[in-house]
């Protein structure tokens, strides 16, 4: 809902603060005396093209224009303040103003963040529709037919997506799987070749940190076997042991001779020499220990003579592979595996492909019939709209016209999630006169006329928040009871929702919960535009004033008592 409107420096008014109520607001004046300005400001806020000749003459700055409407927490401009990224609070005001220059240029501002014009102008079609002379906009907008047919009908969709969605699936599931089949060839071959090198090679999980560590034990081993040999030579060079075991047989003879002659055992030289053969003796068995534990260690690094090589030409096998797959080498049992299972699918992929275009297709048929059945429900939905405007069309001098809903198959390239129909309001205005499109037939005042008949019907069945609505001039040209059948329809509107009407009818006007009187003022100089909420006694003599022309009479005061009601 509109709640406040303020306006500076636009074309007659130069500062004017409004506070808009709930239901039905009249706006009334005499011809030129300002009533389009308050119309023009509004569009300014909500991205209506600007033109440099909406600011005051001989203002200071620059026009501006600020709307506010405070709005329910599920209204869709919040969603759409989510999309561009705007901040805001649901539980405040929103606030939309737009400044314009002399030169023409203009900046937007949505709660005081600067924006884009066309942000402004996406959230006025939320939040407002104008009926005019001129234009209509907002619900006459094809683009907004479906859903206003679907929620007066009360059609709904959730079957058709939810079909469309599983078709659209199994579409996209059978296209890779046709894509995959269109590539399968050349894949083939190529992975064919590769998997066969894999199995060649036979890779296996660990082996290159196992191939690296052999290489450096058998690297390291060749050295060592040069120190081992140099060690048995050692041992076994001049005849190491022949030359201990001669020198204990010589220790031997030489303690028998000492015994022979007489030496005491217990002697000194005796304790010495027997020392000296058992030295002898032990140092004989230890070299022999030596030389059995160095021909051990020698038989522990006895390898093939080619082990070495035959590790490294396995690890560079391996690296190879890896640099040609682009892979790791701990990763090529992955890929062997990853190439059968993918020869395995290609070569099971036309099965596969059968059965998916054949769930497409029954998808297609799915979906083709849910929309069908969404269509009937349009068409009906349709007549019965149809109906209920014609029979509004009398009451407000249209009772040749004729309207239609025209519900139009699409083909399947425009299938979606809300069917595939394109739905377009139409009228002829005379008997055998063509249908076409309600704003490219009617004359202004009929299409302002139209659009009343159109919305009083579509609010007859509800369909959640109504936007704004403004009629500009709706009763032009009409009188009497067709512009009490105008404000008896704008103010069954107005119980639902927030009304303007800007009107030259007394029976419009008396119709209003609020009315404003618009009028000039000023001097050579200067003229300005007034805006004044009037009081119920003024209301009264305001519509007084309509009735009778120049001179209001006690008659004219009755008939508007009258007409209030």
């Amino acid at each position: 809902m509109l709640i406040g409107l303020s306006i500076r420096d636009v074309v007659l008014i130069e500062s004017l603060d409004l506070a808009i109520g709930e239901g039905l607001t009249a706006l009334t004046g005499e011809t030129g005396a300002g009533k389009s300005i308050i119309l023009d400001a509004l569009g300014l806020a909500t991205g209506a093209r600007a033109d440099a000749g909406l600011v005051r003459r001989g203002a200071a700055g620059q026009a501006s224009a600020t709307a506010i409407f405070a709005l329910p927490a599920d209204h869709p401009a919040f969603a759409y303040l989510d999309e561009k990224g705007l901040a805001y609070a649901r539980d405040e005001d929103l606030v939309l103003r737009r400044q314009l220059s002399a030169d023409g240029r203009s900046r937007a501002f949505v709660n005081d963040q600067a924006t884009s014009v066309g942000v402004l102008k996406d959230l006025g079609a939320l939040l407002l529709e104008v009926h005019g002379q001129h234009e209509t906009v907002g619900l006459l907008d094809p683009k907004t037919h479906r859903g206003l047919l679907d929620t007066f009908g009360g059609v709904g969709v959730g079957a058709v997506a939810s079909a469309w969605s599983a078709w659209r699936a199994a579409r996209e599931k059978a296209e890779g799987l046709r894509d995959l089949a269109g590539r399968a060839a050349a894949e083939t071959e190529e992975l064919t070749l590769r998997l066969s090198e894999l199995d060649r090679l036979d890779p296996r999980e660990g082996e290159e940190a196992a191939l690296a560590d052999e290489r450096a034990l058998l690297s390291a081993a060749e050295k060592a076997m040069t120190d081992i040999a140099a060690a048995q030579d050692a041992l076994a060079g001049d005849n190491f042991s022949g030359r201990l075991a001669q020198a204990y047989r010589a220790l031997e003879r030489a303690r028998e001779r000492a015994l022979q002659a007489g030496a005491p055992p217990e002697g000194a030289a005796m304790t010495r020499l027997t020392a000296a053969c058992e030295a002898v003796d032990r140092a004989i068995a230890e070299a022999h220990e030596a030389s059995a534990a160095i021909d051990a260690v020698a038989e522990s690094f006895e390898f093939e003579p080619d082990r070495l090589e035959k590790a490294e030409e396995r690890l560079f096998a391996l690296r190879g592979m890896a640099r040609k797959l682009n892979a790791l080498v701990e990763d090529l049992p992955a890929k062997r595996a990853e190439f059968a299972a993918r020869l395995q699918a290609i070569e099971t992929s036309e099965d596969a492909l059968r059965a998916a275009e054949k769930e497409a297709a029954e998808a297609r048929e799915a979906y083709l019939f849910a929309a069908e059945a969404l269509s009937a429900e349009r068409r009906a939905a349709g007549d019965a709209l149809a109906k209920a405007v014609e029979s509004e069309l009398a009451p407000l001098k249209l009772e040749k016209a004729r309207f239609r809903v025209a519900v139009e198959a699409l083909p399947d390239d425009r299938a979606g999630p809300t069917g595939l129909d394109r739905v377009a309001f139409e009228i002829s205005t005379n008997p055998g006169a063509p249908f076409g499109p309600m704003e490219a037939i009617a004359s202004g005042g009929e299409l302002a006329r139209f659009a009343l008949a159109l919305k009083a019907a579509l609010a007859a069945r509800g369909g959640g928040p109504q936007p704004l609505m403004i009629f500009d001039e709706v009763d032009q040209g009409v009188g009497g009871a067709v512009a009490d059948a105008v404000g008896l329809r704008l103010k069954r509107l107005a119980a639902n929702a927030q009304v303007l009407v800007v009107t030259h009818s007394a029976q419009v006007a008396a119709r209003g919960d609020a009315h404003w009187r618009i009028s000039k003022s000023g001097d050579d100089t200067a003229t300005r535009t007034k805006v004044e909420p009037l009081t119920p006694a003024q209301r009264e003599e305001e519509i007084a004033r309509m009735l009778a022309g120049a001179e209001v009479t006690e008659a004219a005061r009755a008939a508007a008592r009258a007409l209030m009601g």
